[in-house]
C-alpha cells in the first residue's frame, strides 16, 4: 500500500493550492480518507474527512476554505484549498481507515495507512 502527496509549496497568505494523494494496493472503495497536518511543535490534526459514501468532515478553522473530494476511477485523494492563513503552514498528510459505507473517520488511531506528507508554507 501506497499513498503519495503532492503539490505543497509556499504560496502567499490569501492564495489557493490544491494537494492530491495518489494511493496504490489499497482498495481505494474500502476506505475513509482524510488530510491532517502537522505544524512544528504541535499534535497532528484532523483537516478534513470523506467517507465512503462521500460524507464530508472539516475541522472547524478551515471550514468554508477548504474543499475535500475523492475520485474513485483514479484512486485520488485531493484536497484544495483557498483563503490560505500563515497559521495553515504545516505539513500535510493523506491517511486511508479501513472503513465502509457513509461513516466518517473522525479519529487518528482508526487511520493504518499514511503518507509521507507535503509541505505547505504560507507566508503573510
Amino acid at each position: 500500500v501506497q499513498l503519495t502527496e503532492s503539490g505543497g509549496g509556499l504560496v502567499q497568505a490569501g492564495g489557493s493550492l490544491t494537494l492530491s494523494c495518489a494511493t496504490s494496493g489499497l482498495g481505494f472503495v474500502g476506505y475513509a480518507m482524510a488530510w491532517y497536518r502537522q505544524a512544528p511543535g504541535k499534535e497532528r490534526e484532523l483537516v478534513a474527512a470523506i467517507s465512503n459514501g462521500g460524507n464530508k468532515h472539516y475541522e472547524d478553522s478551515v471550514k468554508g476554505r477548504f474543499t475535500i473530494s475523492r475520485d474513485i476511477s483514479r484512486n485520488t485523494l485531493s484536497l484544495q484549498m483557498s483563503g490560505l492563513r500563515p497559521e495553515d503552514t504545516a505539513m500535510y498528510y493523506c491517511a486511508a481507515a479501513p472503513i465502509l459505507g457513509d461513516q466518517l473517520a473522525l479519529h487518528i488511531w482508526l487511520y493504518d495507512h499514511w503518507g509521507q506528507g507535503t509541505h505547505v508554507t504560507v507566508s503573510s
